[in-house]
């Protein structure tokens, strides 16, 4: 039978993709992602032997699903996927689950609950109509990619190396292209200590870490150029407003194309420490995302794989680079054959319009079960 024929029914998976995003599972909240993990657990465990991995450094744990096979244990298919989110709870009062047309809204349903489905719909459609895959099959879920996947990076990587591909359905392009390479990116974390003093009557004795760090931030994204990028995300500094603030602290992203790009973005950032006007401005380097390198023979062998199967399925399978980190960085970064943006198609991924397209659940749930089946 080919896989592309399997009866994935679009309804039946929405109903149930539909408890996953109720299910809201943001990176900090470890007890609410393993609330998710516990979905995903039940739903794999008819098919598949699940392990449960214990979180570390505060978060919460992974999920691996390895199922039947005559070769169990020897090199196969890594499908590597995150379950955390950026969305903080109660996200669903803005944006509940909601179908309108063929767009269907909810928290993490593009970035990737609604990708790592279609590959549990499809395994389980491959195992209902008793098809055996060439490679034994391993799924992975993890709690931390949103923050750069500092906790299970290694668990990643160890599994990548014991598999002869890997599978990562985040967000598909918007042309349901799959990427091919990643862009690097580093993150910082900022620190600017100053002097306090009451904001009223001894103004002019304190120093301001918050409007030196104010000043930092134009100076970090004034950096920003075609090959490397810098962004501040996150600020906290201050408790009264009747004082000089004391301390300031932020984080700073960076993006770059190659190696050279990062490393050199890196030194300029890092050379913007030291203390002015009284202010101490200290930068500590956190997780980095290593370029994974477009064009590596094996990930374009396994690229034109799934470009035969897209036209099967009726469109063009495109592969890019791109920005935006995955863990695909990291086993692509290894050599391990590796396609990324193999999820659904939609928009707003990680804002409060985010959706998919629901005709992508079906399209891409065959294309992994047929990626699946011709993987040898």
């Amino acid at each position: 039978m080919n896989p592309l024929d399997l009866p994935f029914d679009t309804d039946q998976m929405l109903a149930g993709l539909k408890p996953w995003i109720e299910c809201e599972s943001p990176t900090h909240d470890a007890a609410a992602v393993n609330r998710m993990m516990n979905l995903a657990a039940y739903d794999l465990a008819g098919a598949a032997t699940i392990e449960r991995i214990p979180g570390r450094m505060g978060f919460g744990d992974s999920l691996r699903a390895r199922f039947p096979h005559p070769n169990f244990g020897k090199r196969g298919i890594l499908i590597s996927g995150h379950m955390d989110t950026v969305h903080p709870i109660g996200t669903l009062d803005a944006l509940p689950f909601k179908l309108d047309g063929d767009l269907c809204y909810g928290p993490g349903i593009m970035d990737m609950k609604g990708g790592n489905y279609a590959c549990v719909e499809a395994m389980r459609q491959l195992l209902i109509a008793g098809l055996q895959s060439p490679l034994p099959v391993t799924i992975l879920f993890t709690p931390d990619e949103e923050v750069g996947t500092p906790s299970t990076r290694s668990l990643i990587e160890a599994e990548a190396k014991r598999n002869k591909y890997v599978l990562v359905p985040e967000p598909a392009h918007s042309d349901g292209g799959a990427t091919i390479g990643r862009y690097a990116i580093a993150r910082f974390n900022l620190h600017t200590v100053g002097r306090p003093s009451h904001a009223g009557a001894r103004l002019g004795d304190g120093k301001s870490a918050i409007a030196h760090m104010a000043r930092k931030v134009l100076e970090i994204e004034a950096m920003s150029g075609p090959d490397c990028t810098f962004s501040i995300g996150v600020i906290h500094a201050g408790q009264w407003v009747n004082c000089v603030s004391s301390h300031c602290d932020a984080e700073a992203l960076s993006m770059a194309k190659t190696q050279k790009d990062l490393d050199d973005g890196i030194a300029r950032i890092m050379a913007l420490q030291g203390d002015e006007n009284g202010v101490e401005f200290h930068i500590t380097r956190g997780v980095t995302r290593p370029v994974w390198d477009p064009n590596q023979p094996g990930t374009m062998a396994l690229f034109d794989i799934a470009k035969d199967i897209c036209t099967e399925l009726g469109f063009d399978l495109i592969g890019r680079s791109q920005g935006g980190g995955s863990d695909g960085n990291f086993t692509g970064y290894l050599g391990v054959p590796t396609l990324d943006s193999l999820g659904v198609r939609g928009e707003g991924l990680h804002t409060l319009t985010e959706h998919i397209e629901v005709s992508s659940l079906v399209e891409r749930a065959k294309l992994m079960s047929a990626l699946i089946m011709r993987l040898e």
